[in-house]
C-alpha cells in the first residue's frame, strides 16, 4: 500500500495519524481512499467541486504532482505522498518613514 503523511495541521482530522496506508494507483485515488477513512480531511484538501486546493501541494518522493501527471500520477505499492499546504500571511512589519526628515 501506499503512504500519505500528513502535515501537524491536518493530523487532528485524521485521529492524529502522522502517516496513513492507501490504497489506489493514482494519486487521485490514493486521495479518496484517505477520504474514506477520514472524511474530515476533505474539506481542507479539496474545494466544493472536487478540485485539490491551489494552497495544497502533494509531493510523490522528491517531486510535485503537478510536474508530473497531476492527480493522475501512478502509484506504486511502495510510494510515499507527502502533503504541504503552502504557509502565507503574518505580520507586516512597518519600518519607519525616514523621508519626512
Amino acid at each position: 500500500m501506499a503512504t500519505i503523511r500528513l502535515p501537524t495541521p491536518l493530523r487532528p482530522y485524521a485521529s492524529g495519524q502522522t502517516e496513513i496506508e492507501v490504497t489506489g494507483g493514482t494519486v487521485s485515488e490514493a486521495l479518496e481512499s484517505l477520504f474514506s477513512s477520514h472524511p474530515a480531511l476533505r474539506p481542507h484538501l479539496y474545494t466544493q467541486d472536487n478540485q485539490l486546493r491551489p494552497f495544497v501541494n502533494l509531493f510523490l518522493g522528491e517531486d510535485n504532482v503537478n510536474d508530473l501527471e497531476g492527480l493522475e500520477t501512478p502509484l506504486q505499492i511502495s510510494d510515499r505522498l507527502m502533503l504541504l499546504p503552502s504557509i502565507a500571511g503574518g505580520i507586516e512589519e512597518r519600518l519607519p518613514d525616514r523621508s519626512a526628515k
